[in-house]
């Protein structure tokens, strides 16, 4: 089980990068590099204290350690063909001023737990523009198949998670991608039913 476990996260974590990668060339969606700079940093900060708070291996929480391979891999695509023009908003640099004080709290105090919670809430409150445009403009941009995999990886590492931190990872990243998706679909809905009265009128 915890092969397939892991086997089967890495493949869906393969696929979601190529098809990000490949919407990105194809400039069918624009990514702030900020962001996923961001993520970067705060998912290796994720697994390098989840391997120093225990006696781990990379295999052990899988997902996060297919992530860092992920979002750096995202991050590299966007420096190279993302637009350009993408600025840092507020948002980016408040996040990547708290993932820097976070660095730095964990360099001086080695405290791998607190480090590694602080580092969750941070991956918690990167939802939000996602969620923020999606209430404020009440059309859903975000692809479900790309979303729909994020799902399905952390719920399948979960067969090979060891420890308190990998399970605490996979589990946040279900209720936060389980979140997104549950108003996705109400946003399209919403949106059909608001189509179907106008042509009722």
């Amino acid at each position: 089980m915890k092969t397939f476990s892991i086997i089967s996260v890495s493949i869906i974590t393969i696929l979601l990068a190529v098809s990000y990668i490949r919407q990105l060339i194809k400039k069918e969606i624009k990514p702030a590099l900020a962001m996923w700079v961001m993520f970067s940093v705060a998912v290796a900060m994720s697994l390098i204290t989840y391997l120093k708070e225990g006696n781990y291996g990379f295999s052990d929480n899988i997902l996060n350690s297919v992530d860092v391979i992920y979002v750096v891999t995202v991050s590299v695509a966007i420096a190279i063909f993302g637009d350009k023009s993408s600025k840092i908003t507020r948002f980016d640099l408040g996040c990547l001023v708290v993932v820097g004080l976070i660095v730095v709290f964990w360099l001086f105090t080695q405290n791998h737990l607190v480090t590694n919670f602080m580092i969750q809430t941070i991956l918690v409150i990167a939802y939000f523009p996602v969620v923020k445009r999606l209430f404020e403009t009440r059309i859903n941009t975000e692809p479900f198949l790309i979303w729909i995999g994020m799902l399905i990886a952390p719920v399948l590492s979960l067969l090979s998670s060891k420890g308190l931190l990998a399970t605490v990872y996979s589990v946040r990243a279900i209720i936060c991608v389980g979140s997104l998706l549950i108003l996705m679909l109400w946003i399209e809905i919403s949106g059909k039913k608001g189509k179907s009265k106008q042509i009722n009128v």
